[in-house]
């Protein structure tokens, strides 16, 4: 058997391009003591695999010859462990690869009775991202203003629609005039202010006459620094990522901080979605109850084949994806 698999060729110095990649037919993985050996099914994409080529971040940093990183669903195809068996389908910290070796430590029996996207999608990694940031930091209350830039994004879609769910007026930031009107008319986002319009401020102001109450920012950059000046008084800004400054090689950070934070008495904190684990089964329990009252909707952009997986990452940096990103590289057991 064969196993395909994506490498790093060359580490970025600024944009990342599909020369950055290789793909590659490498040997099929052994299985370790306590080990698993899994076939890939769904990869997930997001703005971290980019991030995870400048540095190790709260996870070892990719090096060029790596096989890429990512966080899949797999389905065991060989167990030295007795938590799993051959069928079982896990998530797991794994690579861009057909068929992986992973410790049994390392990895999570998942249900089966619904749709494996979904695991990715609104029941895994985004919709967690989103409900722990906004409800573990952020704490919005009925009636107040919730902010989110990437709106259309993987983890901004569900931020918008949780904070409707709990009685929040939501807003979102996302890129061009189509997008907006889409994370409106489909998400049921009260408004969404294009960031690339030169009156983003104005805009801005107009779509949050209360001002925010909360900031989800998943950007960084030229948005936090706007958003930051319309922030009430002891808001909330939970920082999620910065994709505008992942993918290019030299970095710019706001220029009111730390003035407004003080003069705000704002509260800014960072996070990854592991610091909740504690808290997963209640994020499950409101996310599935939401989602089956139609008051979440669940958006997922699937591309087709692991040979697609650079191309797939290059286009959510730049914005073209709606809902979640995922590459499937194997159908679903039947």
């Amino acid at each position: 058997m064969t196993n395909t698999q994506v490498i790093i060729k060359e580490l970025p110095q600024g944009e990342l391009t599909q020369d950055h990649f290789e793909v590659r037919t490498g040997e099929m993985p052994t299985c370790a003591d306590d080990g698993l050996v899994v076939k890939t099914l769904l990869m997930s994409i997001d703005a971290a695999n980019r991030a995870w080529m400048q540095g190790a971040t709260y996870r070892e940093a990719i090096l060029a010859g790596d096989v890429m990183h990512t966080y899949s669903l797999c389905e065991v195809v060989e167990s030295k462990s007795d938590r799993f068996a051959p069928g079982d389908i896990v998530a797991t910290e794994a690579r861009w690869a057909e068929y992986c070796a992973v410790p049994a430590k390392a990895a999570q029996k998942m249900p089966t009775d619904v749709p494996l996207q979904n695991l990715l999608s609104v029941y895994g990694i985004a919709g967690k991202t989103a409900y722990h940031g906004l409800m573990g930091i952020g704490r919005p209350e009925a009636g107040e203003t919730v902010l989110v830039s990437a709106a259309a994004g993987s983890v901004g879609a569900y931020v918008g629609q949780i904070a409707k769910a709990w009685g929040c007026r939501a807003v979102g930031v996302a890129g061009g005039a189509e997008k907006c009107q889409w994370v409106v008319d489909e998400l049921g986002f009260d408004a969404c202010v294009d960031y690339r319009d030169p009156g983003f401020f104005k805009l801005l102001k107009e779509a949050c006459p209360q001002g925010i109450d909360i900031y989800f920012d998943n950007v960084g950059g030229k948005v936090l620094e706007t958003t930051l000046f319309q922030m009430n008084d002891k808001g909330r800004v939970v920082c999620c990522g910065a994709v505008s400054q992942y993918d290019g090689s030299a970095p710019s950070g706001p220029r009111n901080l730390p003035g407004m934070i003080v003069v705000k008495r704002l509260r800014m904190e960072g996070f990854i979605v592991m610091d909740f684990h504690r808290e997963d089964a209640e994020a499950m329990r409101n996310l599935t109850r939401w989602v089956e009252e139609g008051r979440v909707k669940v958006i997922e952009d699937v591309v087709e084949g692991i040979e697609n997986a650079p191309a797939a990452l290059i286009g959510l940096l730049h914005g073209e994806n709606r809902g979640k990103r995922m590459v499937r590289v194997a159908p679903d057991p039947a």
